[in-house]
């Protein structure tokens, strides 16, 4: 995904062609283009394509030597499935996202071109301008092969009607400041906003959902050798059964099983929400929902202390094909996209997104919304990615949700079961 799509909600955005989107196509050949050219690919819906239009005219203007082809492609999945056979084939893009839970996948074949002799160069973009724990999933034996192109914490939004309808006086925010942000009063509010007849909160079901709220709670999910040992960690496994269990009493709810027109963009904007677990995006379906905005804020995940605690990041990762026919030029492009010019080119208008490079950081907080917008760099500056082990295993990430946290969300399984039924998982995916 660009980081600015919502979730993994990718496969019903619409087909988009780049005769609609003003965009150079280009079939591919070995490497994906040719000298003097720069093939890339992302995935997106038109609204969200359209964000790239502003940095490819920059683009072409500071470098009429290189052309530029486009490639975009709507779904997330169909996206990856066509770049693996593209890359099998030899055609694909010279430049391209990878997923946060593909990459790794990607990585031990040998088709990525590694980075650091690069990087740092005549003023290149360097690994120092990165969160390095976002560096880790696109890492293998010490050599990096893709950058985040920008980045999307989960941090909770909350609605203050909502909560106040609730009975509900004080600031969630206002109680992070003072360290007082507690799981405690966070399970206190959303059990007062489900008695009051609304929804306490909604997570998407993914990684960074289950593997969060393990953190938050002062678990561990892998270890420092990238062994999973939440299914060992007391601490994970009663996290997990508490969370699991607001989900069955529908405190909680899933926001990738709501229905369509009363998703939780909609929950939110109507006031029948009080928290949301989602990225910087968020700020287009408020101020699309035609509510004050000045009703919703952010607030980081609850810890048991009430101190900040590591959560996970959504990040897609910008590549180089390794058989790339011209790579000066697709280095020139790939450095100057992650610059801080170029992410500002990319998201300074569009708000759907959090900058991975430092020096980005006003296009979070010059706008001054929401108040407290510098809990999106705070959570990125001490996030994680996906975790390598995972990331590793095609569709892995994916299972672990759907066949295994999903049940146990519906009370079809217990936390314990579920954590050691992932780690068998994890550990025969591994091996393999």
């Amino acid at each position: 995904m660009t980081t600015s799509i919502s979730r993994r909600g990718f496969g019903s955005l619409a087909v988009v062609s780049a005769a609609v989107l003003g965009l150079a196509a280009c079939s591919g050949s070995s490497g994906g283009g040719k000298k003097g050219s720069v093939t890339w690919s992302t995935w997106g819906s038109p609204e969200d394509l359209k964000s790239f239009d502003k940095f490819q005219e920059a683009f072409k203007t500071k470098h009429p030597d290189i052309e530029l082809n486009f490639q975009p492609t709507p779904s997330y999945d169909e996206y990856h499935s066509k770049l693996l056979t593209q890359l099998s084939s030899g055609t694909a893009p010279d430049v391209f996202y990878l997923g946060d839970d593909r990459i790794a996948s990607v990585i031990p074949n040998g088709v990525l071109l590694p980075l650091d002799d690069r990087l740092g160069q005549n003023g290149a973009v360097s690994k120092e301008d990165f969160a390095a724990d976002l560096l880790s999933v696109a890492t293998l034996d010490d050599a990096l092969y893709g950058i985040p192109n920008d980045v999307n914490p989960d941090t909770l939004w909350y609605d203050k009607e909502a909560l106040q309808a609730a009975g509900i006086t004080e600031d969630p925010a206002d109680l992070a400041a003072a360290g007082q942000w507690t799981t405690e009063t966070f399970f206190e509010m959303t059990s007062k906003l489900k008695a009051a007849g609304l929804t306490g909160a909604v997570f998407y079901n993914y990684w960074a959902t289950h593997d969060s709220w393990m953190t938050s709670q002062g678990g561990t999910v892998y270890d420092e050798d990238g062994a999973y040992v939440a299914h060992e960690d007391e601490t994970s496994i009663r996290a997990m059964e508490e969370f699991a269990t607001r989900f069955q009493n529908e405190e909680f709810l899933i926001a990738d099983l709501l229905p369509e027109g009363s998703g939780a963009d909609t929950m939110l904007v109507t006031h029948k929400l009080g928290f949301f677990a989602a990225g910087r995006y968020t700020i287009g379906a408020i101020r699309g929902g035609g509510v004050d905005e000045d009703l919703y804020d952010i607030v980081p995940w609850p810890t048991p202390d009430g101190s900040a605690a590591s959560t996970g990041v959504a990040a897609s990762y910008l590549v180089i094909n390794k058989k790339v026919a011209d790579p000066e030029a697709a280095f020139t492009f790939f450095t100057e996209f992650l610059s801080v010019d170029g992410q500002k080119l990319r998201l300074e208008d569009s708000g759907n997104a959090v900058p991975s490079i430092q020096g980005a950081d006003s296009l979070v907080t010059d706008g001054g919304y929401p108040k407290h917008a510098q809990t999106m760099l705070d959570m990125r500056d001490a996030g994680y990615s996906n975790f390598p082990t995972e990331a590793a295993v095609p569709d892995l990430s994916n299972s672990i949700a759907v066949d295994h946290m999903l049940p146990l969300y519906q009370g079809k399984s217990d936390a314990r079961t579920t954590l050691s039924q992932v780690a068998e998982l994890v550990a025969e995916k591994a091996e393999k």
